[in-house]
């Protein structure tokens, strides 16, 4: 059965939980950094910007550590009530399925619909024949305002687009559905497409939210995969004047669409950054800067990281903790990088051994993992490794906490500096 959308200048969509112009994902590994990231958004509010915290955390993450989506909120909660946040805040049910959402339901307000096994899966041809059927404007010479060369698109790559695609958004209705009937419509929708072997062009992103308005699905943001290597905890790998050029065209095919479909008025782009893509922060914020245009951002596993630089900066036995995680993640490391396979590039020969590392010093051993480039001490490929070795600490369990805990000062800092430094104001500022 398919949903007929009425084109037209204004939403079709007005219930739906409101989702802040600019949205930030954090993530918290092990539940005791809400305190530290909030102090990012306080500080970012005093320079006059506002961000909303969107705290997520995958379903793979709550396995692996042992948790569950409602310690994430206790801590989102108990951070806001604690620092006396006015503002809006939201819980992500990061990447979620069919199989994994119910668990996330009661405590998320967003949700980020990961359909990206359905994409590449053939749809039925008479879908496909009827979607194109039904928006004969895509196929052809089709101008979109801010794009200055208009798309060229034959009725053959609309067919191969929406035989690629459709099955995906069939699939983000039927969450979404789910969802819908346990708790009710207040809560932010997210569509992620960005965990695929391939980047998909600014023309297949319009046809793609031309069939995501036919579903009638309310999404707020829609996380494309972009060209280029966005690596767990790492700087995008990539030319980034492509990067430039496909970001300011998917912020013109999102506010075309906007008008076109009917979708949300609040629909904007979401970069899954992996963590620390500062070489496109720059162009990031010219094309936001330049439209007006929202963004949701996420930097999840950098907090995780700068937990490990906090301790290693406190010396002592958080220094020796920090030494004894990383010996343990690099006699684990194969299975430790398996499931980020394709996310991360590890050079395991330019590994530093497990000796080496404990004869460091807390400059040292923080040189090495600190996101610093100008650094000649930074190594990525301990950074890389450590951010997939988040397991270790979660099989220290009390251990890692109690640390967390005994050097929570410097942690904290850390974590703080981190976000508002190095994210938020090269970001937004």
């Amino acid at each position: 059965m398919f949903i007929r959308v009425h084109c037209g200048s204004s939403s079709n969509y007005n219930i739906m939980k409101n989702c802040p112009k600019f949205t930030f994902g954090v993530g918290d590994r092990f539940a005791h950094g809400a305190h530290a990231q909030l102090q990012a958004f306080i500080a970012a509010k005093e320079l006059g910007i506002d961000i909303c915290p969107v705290w997520n955390k995958s379903n793979r993450e709550h396995d692996i550590i042992g948790s569950q989506p409602q310690t994430t909120r206790d801590a989102a909660d108990a951070a806001v009530k604690d620092l006396g946040w006015s503002g809006p805040y939201l819980l992500d049910a990061d990447h979620i399925n069919l199989k994994t959402v119910d668990r996330f339901i009661a405590p998320c307000d967003f949700f980020t619909l990961d359909v990206a096994d359905d994409i590449g899966e053939a749809a039925d041809p008479a879908d496909v024949s009827a979607f194109i059927e039904r928006h004969p404007e895509l196929i052809g010479t089709v101008s979109i305002e801010g794009i200055a060369q208009p798309f060229e698109i034959s009725r053959a790559d609309v067919e191969r687009t929406a035989n690629q695609f459709l099955k995906a958004t069939f699939k983000a209705r039927a969450i979404y559905d789910h969802i819908i009937s346990v708790k009710g419509d207040d809560f932010v929708t997210e569509v992620s497409m960005d965990e695929t072997d391939s980047p998909q062009t600014p023309p297949e992103l319009l046809v793609i939210l031309a069939a995501l308005a036919d579903r009638e699905i309310p999404i707020q943001t829609i996380a494309p995969k972009f060209t280029g290597r966005f690596n767990k905890g790492v700087d995008y790998v990539g030319d980034v004047l492509q990067f430039e050029k496909e970001f300011n065209d998917d912020l013109a095919v999102i506010a075309h669409a906007v008008k076109a479909y009917g979708l949300p008025a609040s629909l904007k782009l979401s970069v899954h950054s992996g963590s620390d893509k500062f070489s496109i922060y720059p162009a990031i914020k010219r094309a936001i800067a330049r439209t007006g245009a929202g963004l949701h951002i996420k930097t999840a596993g950098t907090n995780w990281l700068e937990e490990v630089i906090g301790l290693a900066e406190s010396g002592g036995t958080g220094l020796a903790l920090a030494k004894e995680i990383y010996a343990q993640a690099l006699e684990k490391k194969e299975a430790l990088c398996q499931p980020y396979a394709t996310v991360i590039d590890i050079d395991f020969a330019k590994l530093p051994s497990a000796e080496t590392v404990n004869a460091w010093n807390s400059d040292q051993f923080t040189g090495a993992l600190r996101h610093d480039q100008s650094n000649p001490a930074y190594d990525p490929n301990v950074r890389q490794l450590l951010h997939v070795g988040f397991k270790i600490a979660a099989q220290l369990g009390e251990t890692y906490i109690n640390a967390l805990k005994e050097n929570k000062q410097t942690v904290s800092r850390c974590v703080t500096e981190n976000l508002f430094d190095r994210h938020m104001k090269p970001l937004f500022a």
